[in-house]
């Protein structure tokens, strides 16, 4: 969720971000890592004012305005912050603050104001009186304000309220005394200022950024069957004309290229899917590459590592890990391969199994172009196959096979005939007895 309100702070184009940690500071501070943040602790949480005193270094001398905003407000745009910079610029003010009608305003701090119609105080919810609980227009937590005011005002306020905090709701009380102007900016879309105080916030925030995310991928050309159930990360990249089927899940850094379709109950993550690749229902694709045109599914898992060639198919109940398949081989069932190298144009047979692993370390099994692999077949690793090398069905191969060769591994086939008619007699025999 702190990704969302450090980046909208970079789309309005603030010069430096300064985060205040307190609760978990090192997971969210983990959390951070790649984002244009400097993190601030806050050991003690002696409220909203004090936490932003954290910062006080980078802003007490600044003649320029600084924003101030809530960390809890996924939805916040960039552009949102923009027009509340250019409306504290375009009228001076002390302190401008961003405001919304809400029907329901329980939990948010109310504004205030004098008779004229001005701004005279926010007050807390904990600390309102009946009627100043019954008030509509709330505080949404974005502030602007010049930083050598800031920095002056912050030292001002105490902890004379129900929590005994450091409420930075108090700046608006020190602006009026000190005969200052604070002007409340009107948000239209009030969702944008909706805070996250508990798990049914957090899921209603998450869905209205799953539409904006869906939104903005049909509008770029991608078609979803049924966009409700289709949840797009926000760093996912697609193609143009790409067709998502109902209950798709896109997550990470993944990227689908033009004109791919993925169906029905697929999740992919940290994947990367050239053009024109279609995955069939119920795969699992997670760090891997997937070629041009390739054929994925159906309930096929591709683990970490998996490379996939142009034009290859992987079919039904096929796992792939660690492996490269190359152009145009194709993997149809209910096979497994870990570590292994495949070349062009290979065919593997039905229950195919790699032996990658002997207890201790994992080892690996290069297949050359042209192979033909048949149905049953275990590759004991390590073990290379060489180019055009043809494997009999139920071979266990435990030698590398030269190029162009037949590998045969049985045992010795045996039949014994009248065998399966006497026993059949004797055991019809005995049930009489019974």
């Amino acid at each position: 969720m702190i990704h969302y309100p450090v980046l909208a702070a970079k789309a309005a184009g603030c010069a430096r971000i300064v985060t205040v940690l307190g609760h978990q500071a090192g997971e969210v501070g983990a959390a951070l890592k790649g984002l244009p943040s400097q993190a601030v602790i806050q050991r003690n949480p002696l409220g909203t004012a004090h936490a932003v005193l954290q910062a006080r270094r980078w802003f007490a001398t600044l003649r320029a305005p600084v924003v101030i905003l809530n960390g809890d407000l996924p939805l916040l745009s960039g552009s949102t912050i923009r027009r509340m910079l250019d409306a504290h610029q375009s009228q001076p003010s002390t302190l401008s603050l961003a405001s919304v009608h809400l029907a329901d305003a329980s939990g948010y701090g109310r504004i205030v104001r004098s008779a004229g119609g001005r701004v005279a105080a926010i007050v807390e919810e904990a600390d309102a009186t009946p009627a100043e609980r019954g008030l509509t227009e709330v505080n949404g937590g974005l502030y602007v304000v010049e930083g050598r005011w800031l920095a002056d005002a912050l030292r001002k306020i105490r902890p004379d309220n129900a929590k005994r905090e450091y409420y930075l709701t108090d700046l608006v009380k020190i602006a009026v005394a000190g005969g200052g102007v604070v002007q409340a900016v009107p948000v239209a879309e009030s969702e944008e200022l909706l805070g996250v105080n508990s798990r049914a916030d957090l899921a209603r925030a998450e869905t209205r950024l799953r539409d904006r995310i869906n939104a903005r991928h049909l509008a770029a050309g991608v078609t979803m069957r049924h966009p409700p159930t289709v949840f797009i990360d926000d760093e996912v990249a697609i193609g143009q004309d790409c067709l998502l089927y109902p209950m798709v899940q896109l997550e990470g850094r993944t990227a689908i290229g033009a004109g791919s379709t993925v169906h029905a109950g697929t999740r992919i993550r940290n994947s990367r899917l050239g053009k024109g690749v279609t995955v069939l229902d119920g795969c699992i694709l997670d760090e891997s590459e997937v070629a041009d045109g390739a054929v994925i599914g159906p309930f096929a898992r591709l683990r970490p590592g998996a490379r996939i060639g142009a034009l290859a198919k992987i079919g039904n109940f096929v796992e792939v890990k660690q492996s490269v398949i190359g152009p145009g081989s194709k993997v149809n069932h209910l096979s497994y391969l870990g570590d292994a190298t495949i070349g062009r144009g290979v065919n593997v047979g039905a229950g195919t199994i790699t032996c990658n692993y002997d207890g201790l370390h994992k080892h690996a099994t290069v297949i050359g172009d042209g192979v033909f692999v048949g149905s049953d077949v275990q590759f004991i690793a390590p073990v290379r196959i060489g180019r055009g090398a043809v494997i009999a069905a139920g071979a266990t191969v435990t030698r590398d096979v030269p190029p162009g060769a037949l590998a045969i591994s049985r045992v010795t086939q045996e039949n014994k005939p009248g065998w399966a008619k006497k026993r059949f007699t004797v055991q019809r025999k005995r049930k009489k007895k019974r």
